[in-house]
């Protein structure tokens, strides 16, 4: 790619929004790329792979933090790569946590919702949303 792409075809090459690729610069994820004269933004391929690759962590749940930390780990290739297994460690255990409060939810709202009364006055969805305490579990 000779002389680069603009914002706009560096949006659809990354599948990034233009103001997510104008944020990411702006919080120093991605360089500030050179610009034209007339003042464009020029993104290489360089820039391209770098905002897929911010893009493909975003998709799985990474933080901003963990990216930026990750990338400068992807930027050190002869490095022991223990920095970003613990990195995706963190992440892993941080899925498992918003799983196990899922799942809890999940029965909370199940068990609330197996109501058996036809009138609002003894319906337990609108007992247990008024009270905590007739929650099974405090975990959601």
């Amino acid at each position: 790619m000779t002389g680069g792409v603009a914002i706009g075809e560096a949006s659809r090459a990354s599948g990034i929004k233009v103001p997510t690729i104008r944020y990411y610069e702006q919080i120093g994820l991605l360089a500030a790329p050179p610009r034209t004269e007339g003042n464009r933004r020029l993104y290489d391929a360089s820039d391209l792979r770098r905002l897929r690759f911010i893009r493909h962590a975003r998709e799985l749940g990474f933080d901003i933090e963990p990216i930026r930390e990750l990338l400068a780990l992807a930027g050190e290739p002869d490095r022991p790569c223990e920095s970003a297994d613990r990195i995706a460690a963190a992440h892993l255990a941080e899925i498992d946590h918003k799983i196990a409060r899922l799942t809890a939810l999940r029965a909370e709202v199940a068990r609330m919702a197996d109501c058996s009364n036809h009138s609002v006055a003894g319906c337990r969805v609108i007992e247990v949303l008024g009270d905590h305490g007739r929650c099974a579990s405090d975990r959601h």
